[in-house]
């Protein structure tokens, strides 16, 4: 059961669109032993409402919560009106802002004619009004539909929380659909989810305790929207097939048979839910996406190319003036990217793709004789830590893509956007691979139609972890002027890791590869034996005083003995023990202890940290269920709510460390990784070491793992629209 305070409305502090409040509360009565002192004081209370009246008793439910910087407060979760019962107390409510024109006078007539329980009366009785001596028919009209749209409100958003909606769903709902929500929640309750962002697991649920059909029409169209966002975020399609949509509805129903699958899928077309192509199915925004893309970029290219006198002896003078020599390929990136409107330029670690991107940023500002470069270039990475390497390798501040287009996530839009487009001239993004169609789309949509757009990756890392291949299709499409860059220079004569990644690029499998380096070794051992050799590797780092921050552990399973979850608590129990001094919080089966260290797995882009980036827990209060977690010195609190935000990160997936770089990386290499095993994720494990590489296992399984090249190839259609657009036909479509 909820803990309860009862009070009378005062006023608001804030209120926002999506009916968010923050508000004062007299307070007259509450189980909370914290607010017990506060009874005849004012408190701060938070919640979403559909509305509240000054003066007015209310019953909100819910718990206290204390705010870094404005105290303890009251977080509602649901509440109800308490309508007034004596005298004093209708008086008040009948003249209060909820009945304009109704002023103590006219209120105190009222209620001395009808009684103390004339609220009640109205209700079940407009007509008993017109016993009030000279009350006007516009102020009785005005009483009872004020009074009847009052209270049927707060019944509506009852009945919903009743079903198992939020206060803020039920909120949402009910503004949706204001008096006819209960109507259109039993005519079609799945219509909600096309306005508002409910679970459609949650929605089907409660539909079906309502008596809903389970081969309700409605129910398989909402099916297959939910079926076709499930499928394409898990495989990274941008389309889907028939038989792709057929099994996943048929996987979720629990049947074998759907009733009308093609009628259904006609008219979610009809309705503009979906996009059907020859044999191609499309989510109507994914569709949108990916034809704005080739539209944006056809439309870039198409711009007047820039024109400069000397450029290739601006480049010479530069060298000069650095000491530096680029190879012709990074002189041809760099002259392309200053010309052109959009290039993109692609090598693997070591190929010297941040310096020729600040030779570009350099060149371009002193040619143009810019001074404040800021104002007209903007660096962008799609991860903190990729970010934070381009900044420092450019000497310049360098954003993230989703503080770059001002991210809300109230409403998860960007404020950035087609309407309201940036002003860099210069554009220039890195680690390109690991950005999916939707971000690709927004970027594209805030940056200017005439701006310098430079894409930086490497082809052969993994994709994005949401739908799309950006990168590949690109390059893959010949329309977009790419410039390889392959000659190796970050390598010393004693090492390894560069070459390691350009053979396995190569599907080249040397002698090398168990020959210990100064920077890589194999430590080969029997399965059975590799988180014992783990567990000795970061002890001998531990004794010689390391500093593991600098240490990434990284493996492509999560369960499993030699899985992610596994090894981060044997990791957790070897690095930070539980002892007295540290205070510690349990989240399910996962134990938090002051000095972990944790991976951010969700964008929190007003608190400036991103998904992969790794931080440190410097404080837990238990009495609130508060985790404080320093990233880089950045402090950001997690409530109990946020732990699913979190997860321990001695060790973690390759495909969360995409996008950063760590001085030594351990590997572990199971033979019961085999079937995660392909040579794009052991290629991407590889290049996340900068200066040491130790992998520890069976060296079968990592050659076999670098010979599967046949990875998940994902469904898109960017490739063949972009050739479509740029009038370049192919003989094989596929």
């Amino acid at each position: 059961m909820e803990n309860y305070i009862k009070g009378s409305y005062l006023r608001s502090i804030y209120e926002g669109s999506n009916g968010y409040i923050i508000g004062i509360l007299k307070l007259k009565e509450t189980d909370i032993d914290e607010f017990i002192d506060y009874i005849g004081k004012t408190i701060t209370f938070t919640g979403y409402f559909d509305s509240l009246n000054s003066n007015d008793n209310y019953i909100f439910y819910g718990g206290a919560i204390t705010h870094p910087r404005y105290g303890l407060q009251f977080s509602v979760t649901s509440y109800e009106t308490i309508k007034p019962t004596d005298k004093l107390g209708v008086i008040t409510f009948l003249s209060s802002e909820l009945f304009p024109g109704i002023g103590n006078s006219i209120a105190t007539k009222i209620v001395d004619t009808l009684g103390e329980n004339v609220l009640d009366l109205i209700l079940k009785d407009p007509n008993v009004l017109r016993k009030v001596p000279k009350l006007s028919e516009k102020k009785r009209i005005t009483i009872i539909t004020n009074l009847e749209e009052y209270n049927a409100s707060h019944n509506i958003i009852l009945y919903l929380t009743k079903l198992g909606f939020s206060m803020k769903e039920a909120l949402s709902i009910y503004n949706l659909y204001r008096e006819n929500t209960i109507d259109k929640i039993g005519l079609n309750i799945y219509d909600v989810l096309n306005y508002i962002e409910i679970s459609f697991i949650k929605i089907d649920k409660i539909a079906i305790e309502m008596g809903y059909s389970t081969d309700d029409a409605n129910r398989i169209k909402a099916c297959i929207i939910y079926v076709m966002k499930n499928m394409t975020f898990n495989s990274g399609d941008i389309y889907l097939t028939k038989l792709d949509i057929l099994k996943g509805v048929m996987d979720y129903m629990h049947t074998s048979y759907i009733y009308d699958l093609d009628k259904s899928l006609d008219e979610l077309k009809n309705t503009h839910k979906i996009v059907i192509e020859e044999d191609r199915y499309y989510l109507k925004d994914m569709y949108d996406d990916e034809e704005y893309i080739v539209k944006k970029l056809y439309k870039l290219s198409n711009n007047e190319e820039s024109k400069y006198k000397d450029i290739d002896n601006d480049i010479s003078k530069y060298e000069t003036e650095f000491n530096l020599c680029y190879d012709v390929n990074q002189k041809n990136a760099i002259k392309t990217a200053l010309l052109k409107n959009i290039v993109i330029i692609t090598g693997g670690p070591g190929t010297g793709k941040t310096t020729t991107i600040k030779a570009i940023v350099d060149l371009y500002a002193k040619i143009n004789k810019i001074k404040d470069v800021s104002s007209h270039v903007a660096l962008l990475a799609p991860t903190g830590r990729a970010a934070k390497k381009i900044s420092e390798a450019c000497l310049l501040p360098a954003s993230t893509i989703h503080r770059f287009l001002k991210w809300n996530k109230e409403d998860e839009s960007f404020a950035v956007n087609d309407f309201n487009k940036d002003t860099h001239d210069m554009i220039i993004v890195d680690e390109v691979s690991m950005i999916d169609e939707a971000l690709a789309a927004s970027l594209l949509k805030g940056i200017k139609d005439d701006a310098k757009l430079i894409l930086v990756g490497d082809y052969n890392q993994l994709p994005s972890v949401g739908p799309g291949q950006i990168l590949k299709d690109l390059i893959d499409s010949s329309c977009i002027t790419t410039i390889y860059l392959d000659k190796i220079y970050r390598q010393n004569e004693d090492s390894y890791i560069v070459t390691l990644a350009s053979e396995i690029k190569d599907n080249i499998i040397s002698e090398n590869i168990n020959k210990p380096t100064s920077d890589y070794i194999f430590l080969e051992c029997e399965n059975y034996m590799i988180n014992n050799t783990i567990k000795k590797i970061v002890d001998t780092m531990v004794q010689k005083d390391m500093d593991l921050s600098k240490v990434q552990i990284m493996a492509p399973m999560y369960k499993g003995e030699s899985g992610i979850d596994n090894l981060n608590c044997m990791l957790q129990n070897l690095l930070n023990p539980s002892n007295n001094e540290k205070i510690e919080i349990h989240d399910g089966n996962t134990i938090y202890r002051e000095g972990d260290k944790v991976l951010q797995l969700l964008n929190m882009p007003d608190d400036n940290i991103y998904n992969g980036d790794i931080g440190y827990i410097i404080r837990i209060d238990t009495n609130k269920k508060e985790i404080y977690v320093s990233f880089d010195g950045n402090i950001v609190k997690y409530t109990s709510k946020d732990f699913n935000k979190i997860t321990l990160g001695y060790i973690v997936s390759i495909h969360k460390a995409q996008g950063s770089e760590f001085d030594t990386v351990i590997l572990p290499m199971s033979p019961n990784y085999s079937r995660m095993l392909y040579k794009k994720l052991i290629y991407t494990a590889v290049t996340r070491a900068k200066r040491k590489l130790i992998i520890v296992g069976d060296i079968n399984a990592f050659k076999m793992g670098i010979l599967n090249i046949k990875e998940d190839i994902r469904k898109t259609s960017l490739k063949l629209n972009l050739m479509k657009m740029y009038k370049i036909f192919l003989s094989n479509p596929q």
